[in-house]
Order: structure tokens, then sequence, then C-alpha cells
């Protein structure tokens, strides 16, 4: 064989080799608020059910509009679900949890929010800012089934970290909102590059 065509063989076998990275690269999304721009990898391998739930709201544009409404320092952001008027959004049926997973609580990572029913996530989702390993599921005890992650800040954690400091108080009948809205302007797939 022709030193060309194995050059032709070993090209169109790096390509294949980057085409297949690609695909089982982890998608990302662009999540910008007003206080500045985050960058997450969702885990699709690992929480299949609960990033494809994500992106069916981002891709609805349902989260656009959205604030954290409930920021705790020293602890976790959550958001996804309230409006600046602390008015509930509408959201899709709840999702199964997938906190048995293996992923851990860490800082950086997001997870499902949901209420002490453990299949109750549906469109909340939390930044720890922390680790918060009691939040990661415990084998063989239902009452700490865990918090199912599903993604992780790959830049803009700075920009999380300014959302912790907000000054917070009551409102609507809840605690630890932000005093000023921490508005979600969009959350958007971003192209693999």
């Amino acid at each position: 064989m022709s030193k060309t065509l194995w050059i032709t063989f070993a090209v169109c076998g790096v390509f294949a080799l980057t085409a297949l990275t690609l695909e089982a690269a982890d998608p990302q999304v662009l999540l910008k608020t007003n206080k500045g721009d985050i960058t997450i990898a969702l885990f699709q391998d690992k929480a299949p059910l609960s990033v494809k739930n994500f992106l069916a709201y981002a891709d609805e544009k349902f989260y656009d509009g959205t604030i954290f409404h409930r920021v705790i320092k020293g602890f976790m952001v959550q958001g996804g679900g309230m409006t600046v008027d602390m008015h509930e959004k509408s959201a899709k049926p709840p999702i199964k949890n997938e906190a048995a997973n293996g992923l851990k609580n860490k800082r950086g990572t997001l997870a499902m929010a949901r209420t002490p029913e453990i299949d109750s996530a549906t469109c909340q989702f939390f930044i720890n800012l922390v680790d918060n390993s009691f939040l990661d599921h415990q084998p063989n005890d239902p009452e700490k089934f865990g918090y199912a992650v599903f993604g992780k800040v790959v830049a803009g954690m700075d920009v999380v970290d300014a959302v912790a400091g907000v000054p917070t108080g009551s409102k609507g009948g809840h605690q630890d909102v932000p005093r000023e809205p921490v508005t979600i302007l969009s959350v958007t797939r971003l192209e693999s590059q």
C-alpha cells in the first residue's frame, strides 16, 4: 500500500476519533444571569433523566426570567422555578430521582431540587457552594435518598459566589430571598467545540 493511502487512512482515523470524542462529550449550557455568565457541563451518562429534563426546560425558554429565589451563603443557591414576584411557574410532571448515580454534591455541582418526596424534582435546581455530603445518596436509607447531581460549573464559579454574597431576606412567605432579584436571563445549549 502506498504512503499516500496510509496517510489518508491515518487522517481519516483521527477525524473519526475526534468525532467520537465530541459525541461522547458532556453537553454544555450557558446560563446567563444579571450577575454574569455561568457555563455548565451536564453529566448525560450518569444522570440521563435529569439532563433530559433540564435541557427540555432550557430549550422551551422556561428558565428565562426566573430567579435564584433561595440563596444560603456557605450552602447553595437555588433557582429555576420562580418569577421575580415569587410566583411559582407551572412545571412538567416530576422525574425519577437519580441520586444513586454515584455523583456527589461537591462545590460547583448542580443538583435537582425537590420536596421531601423522593421522586418530586421538576424544574428547580441548585448549585452547591461547598461540599454538601449530607445531600448525597445513602444506600438502604429512604430518608437519606439524596439529591441527584446532574452537572457541574466549568466556568463562572465567581459569578455563583457573587450570587451567594447578595443580601437576603423574606418575601412572599419565603426566606433567604435576594433583596434585589438575581435573574436567569437565559439558559442555552453550547455547540460542541
